[in-house]
């Protein structure tokens, strides 16, 4: 049985009462799993139909991030992996969420996220590259929060990636690989990552009841907080929300 909506209202005002301001985490990243789960357990013909719910469902996030003064949010959309291994028609689908929900709202009069993209734009369906160039450009003046979503996304190519970037680069200036080497640090090449602009993940929330990151911010998250969550991402909850920035702010009072 369901819990009437004043209760639930009450303990997620009760648990938002309890979190310490000043230890809250700047930046939260969520892996946004188990769609097409959610969907089968609430009993639609069509499992697909899950990738709409959670894509609207972004927008509750970023509230609910906003009403506590969190100012950078990661969302792991779909992973380089999902994209070449996933059928065809999946994969166009969820696309076409990405166009119609994430790129098209973030864009609209009022919103005031700005949205960065942490991935490969190859590995996207053209409309889809498009659509979230142009939000990005709609969005890089606003002076709200920063929303990067993680798409064509490796945690391991990033940092390749980074790598190769940081060894063209300085070959370009006319470096010697070995004085490279032997001033070489992790600023260096986190300068190079795709979003070398915006900070490193303080909590990394993932849903669906996966205990793994699945190369989700692999360089960002060496200092982050780690929340698994067993509920399906559609169904991931205000107080869901609340629950891990609560276990957060207790890790970080006692450390």
């Amino acid at each position: 049985m369901r819990a009437p909506q004043w209760l639930y209202r009450y303990y997620a005002r009760r648990l938002r009462r309890k979190l310490n301001g000043d230890l809250l985490p700047q930046h939260v990243a969520v892996a946004m799993d188990g769609n097409r789960r959610w969907a089968r357990q609430m009993g639609f013909a069509d499992p697909g139909i899950g990738h709409r719910y959670g894509a609207e469902h972004l927008e509750d996030l970023l509230d609910w991030c906003a009403g506590v003064g969190i100012g950078h949010v990661t969302v792991y959309v779909a992973s380089t992996d999902n994209l070449q291994k996933r059928g065809s028609g999946e994969v166009a689908h969820l696309m076409s969420m990405i166009e119609e929900i994430v790129a098209e709202r973030l864009m609209r009069a009022g919103n005031q996220w700005r949205l960065h993209i942490a991935g490969t734009l190859d590995h996207l369906p053209d409309t889809t590259a498009h659509a979230l160039k142009a939000a990005c450009g709609a969005t890089e003046d606003r002076t709200g929060g920063h929303l990067t979503v993680a798409i064509g996304y490796d945690g391991q190519d990033e940092i390749v990636d980074a790598v190769r970037s940081l060894l063209e680069s300085e070959a370009a200036a006319g470096t010697a690989i070995g004085d490279l080497a032997a001033r070489l640090t992790a600023a260096d090449i986190g300068a190079h990552r795709y979003t070398p602009d915006l900070p490193e993940a303080d909590l990394i929330i993932r849903t669906s009841g996966e205990r793994r990151l699945s190369s989700f911010l692999l360089w960002q998250s060496a200092g982050a907080e780690l929340y698994f969550c067993d509920v399906y991402w559609p169904g991931f909850r205000h107080i869901d929300f609340l629950r891990a920035l609560r276990a957060y702010t207790e890790r970080r009072r006692g450390a």
